[in-house]
């Protein structure tokens, strides 16, 4: 029964989201198990009948939802479901705990608490991302918080219209740096692709909605291209007795901006916004075979481009992904994208997680994932207890896309992109990294900071007199390595223990001081030192001296400690003072400080977001910028809003990169448009000829973005110029 705080019209709103809820259910539905959910289902309703949500609709709606999409998105089960219907009953209502477990047991109980927010804590430096490292330590015990948490993500994406701009940008940043990526490791493929849409539609409106129109204006002819494309494919296909599907893909918005991005190409140039996915049903023993057979066919109705083929089945991603990409070249002149795969790898694509689940009773199936998840356990079990570093070390260790090299024996091993040999030293063991000196990369000698690339054979070179050393933070790339190393350096220094504590002994009778812990600590606390063992380490190999100790303990007799003051203070107020002539040449209105971000250089009519942290100027970056995603992730609290309000003679700096054949007059052309023509003035500008072309690095004060928008139409109109394009757009 309903409540009657509900009126008509939402109680038979409610019944039918309750309706499509079962329809959706993928798995088994036994009798005991619809039971249990409908109980669910009513006490949920029950629990939130006097909630709404901003729109003014009905609360319950919000957890139905959640539950729908866990149930027919992902193809979760009966608990999930239940999960998910109840999973704001404790956070939003009078319920505990106590009583979940009372009425749906332990193992509801238990992912519900996994799902429950943190009440607001004293001291703690950011809630999010508190909240967040609860949710992923859940993977150490059920992988249900994971998912349905994402599942209720999504749907407060969807929903987001309804939120002030300022939660708008938290809420979307938070999901492309957190939710977004955690989405594609556990293979969840249609939710990641619209939970990153849905973040670009709040954090960049202007590119999404300019890409949605050009993606409508080109879908027809692009459909009709690739619909002639695949006719002699098809054709080849049933010649050869190939039980296969051929069907087009639209990439999402986020995807083509992506791809304009990393090519700096504009949208008409960019190949790939429509792609030919082949999809062959045939036994799994039979898979590699048939996928490579058809690649054979493609590539006899269509010349390759051999660089851009990729084998995602010889080396799967570690979300379980697989798949052959090839691009092809079409009759009409266009570039094409093609992906070949299995039925069952294009269910593990799409459905990620749960089809996975599905195949993995057959014994001829091996995946990624489990090493994933097991990486992600072995994380969660040994990391720090700084949330934001939990959080960060969390997305650069197991977020990353992956690298495959190999030991001289030939075993295969994934590391992160980016990763070093020192990286892979310390990943093999902790006592191969500690030792490392070198390595053979494909037999060619290779430093520890060298980057490794997929393929590559790497032999890790070693000595004994070798040993841990601070400077080797700046070589590594994952937590996990970071981690050994510290341990690696700890016990290093520990070895030098007693050779310090003889040597502090002997510096302190000589100048007549007693060697108590009281003076051991003053020097501790003057030389920033948290730890005893890095103390007598560093007095045993004198990075602490006689004439230091003097100066700390002693300071009239020498008056070092005053000279090293001066000097730091002398190098801090300069930077503090060139940092607040910059905020005062941008300050606009005199009420606040603020520090415009170089790492995107916002000008008047960018989309901009604020930062407030105590003592500090307002940062402003541009809403799209990834150090602002990063920043709202982590601190959403302290988004401040932001809104321009420029006065026409500040002028911003802005950025430009622009491609143009080398001929002779252009810089004079260049240089006549900026300061002639439009009073424009210069910062900085870097050429480079590169063959025929030039690649110019221009730096130029702008008051606004229409000023920018017009110099950049200008320099495109000049003949030589190829391309222009803004920097850390």
């Amino acid at each position: 029964m309903i409540a009657d705080t509900y009126s008509q019209e939402e109680q038979e709103e409610i019944e039918r989201r309750h309706r499509r809820l079962i329809k959706s259910w993928q798995t088994r539905k036994e009798s005991q198990d619809l039971e249990m959910v409908d109980k669910a289902f009513y006490f949920a309703v029950e629990a939130h009948k006097n909630q709404r949500r901003r729109t003014g609709e009905p609360y319950i709606y919000h957890p139905i939802e959640v539950a729908t999409i866990a149930a027919n998105d992902i193809g979760l089960g009966r608990t999930s479901i239940i999960c998910a219907l109840l999973h704001d009953v404790v956070e939003d209502t009078e319920y505990t705990l106590d009583d979940i477990n009372a009425m749906f047991g332990e193992k509801v109980a238990r992912v519900v608490d996994g799902l429950t927010k943190f009440e607001k804590m004293e001291d703690v430096e950011s809630m999010q991302a508190e909240n967040f490292r609860k949710i992923i330590s859940s993977l150490s015990y059920d992988i249900r918080v994971v998912l349905i948490k994402l599942s209720d993500r999504l749907h407060n994406m969807r929903t987001l219209d309804s939120m002030p701009k300022h939660k708008q940008l938290k809420i979307a940043s938070e999901t492309l740096y957190l939710y977004a990526p955690l989405a594609y490791r556990l293979g969840l493929h249609a939710i990641k692709t619209e939970l990153e849409d849905l973040a670009l539609k709040y954090t960049d409106p202007t590119i999404y909605n300019s890409i949605c129109k050009r993606m409508e204006e080109v879908r027809e002819q692009r459909m009709n291209e690739m619909h002639s494309f695949i006719v002699p494919i098809d054709d080849e296909l049933k010649k050869n007795g190939v039980n296969a599907r051929i069907v087009i893909i639209e990439r999402s918005v986020n995807s083509v901006w992506k791809r304009m991005k990393e090519k700096e190409l504009p949208f008409e140039e960019l190949y790939g916004a429509f792609i030919v996915r082949i999809i062959v049903d045939c036994p799994i023993e039979q898979e590699k075979i048939e996928c490579w057979k058809i690649y054979a066919i493609l590539t006899n109705c269509y010349q390759p481009f051999t660089k851009k083929l990729k084998d995602w089945i010889s080396f799967p991603k570690a979300n379980g992904y697989e798949s052959l990409h090839a691009v092809v070249m079409s009759k009409t002149g266009n570039w094409v994208e093609v992906q070949i795969r299995s039925q069952r790898m294009e269910e593990i694509a799409e459905k990620g997680f749960a089809a996975y689940w599905k195949y993995k009773t057959d014994e001829r199936i091996e995946s990624g994932f489990d090493e994933w998840l097991k990486k992600a356990q072995e994380f969660i079990n040994t990391q720090a207890d700084n949330a934001i570093e939990f959080v960060d070390n969390f997305k650069l260790d197991l977020f990353s896309d992956e690298i495959f090299v190999f030991t001289p024996r030939g075993k295969m091993i994934s590391l992160p992109k980016g990763s070093t040999v020192l990286d892979m030293a310390y990943h093999i063991h902790s006592e191969i990294g500690d030792h490392s000196i070198a390595a053979n990369v494909n037999n060619k000698l290779a430093q520890l900071n060298h980057e490794l690339r997929t393929g590559d054979q790497v032999e890790i070179i070693t000595s004994e007199a070798q040993h841990p050393q601070e400077k080797w933070f700046e070589f590594l790339v994952t937590a996990n390595a970071k981690s050994k190393l510290k341990e690696g350096i700890k016990e290093y220094r520990r070895s030098f223990r007693d050779e310090g504590e003889a040597k502090f002994n002997e510096i302190m009778q000589k100048i007549g001081l007693d060697p108590s812990k009281a003076n051991r600590a003053k020097i501790m606390e003057e030389e920033h030192l948290n730890s005893t063992i890095d103390f007598l380490y560093f007095v045993a190999t004198g990075k602490i001296d006689e004439n230091i100790i003097r100066s700390i303990l002693k300071p009239q007799s020498g008056g070092n400690t005053f000279v090293r003051y001066i000097t730091f203070g002398l190098l801090g107020n300069n930077t503090k003072d060139k940092d607040k002539a910059n905020t005062d040449t941008l300050s606009s209105s005199g009420e606040f400080d603020f520090n415009v971000a170089t790492c995107c250089n916002p000008i008047p009519g960018d989309d901009v977001i604020a930062f407030n942290f105590p003592g500090e100027p307002l940062q402003i970056h541009r809403s799209n910028c990834p150090k602002a995603i990063q920043l709202s992730a982590r601190y959403g609290n302290n988004i401040v809003k932001a809104k321009w309000q420029p006065k026409s003679e500040i002028a911003f700096l802005a950025e430009l990169k622009i491609t143009a054949l080398d001929t002779a007059g252009l810089l004079n052309r260049m240089t006549d448009l900026l300061s002639n023509e439009m009073k424009l003035n210069l910062h900085s500008l870097h050429m480079e000829a590169k063959q025929d072309l030039v690649e110019a690095s221009l730096s130029i004060f702008v008051h606004n973005t229409n000023e920018l928008d017009n110099l950049i139409d200008k320099l495109n109109k000049i003949k030589e110029v190829q391309k222009v394009v803004r920097k850390n757009k």
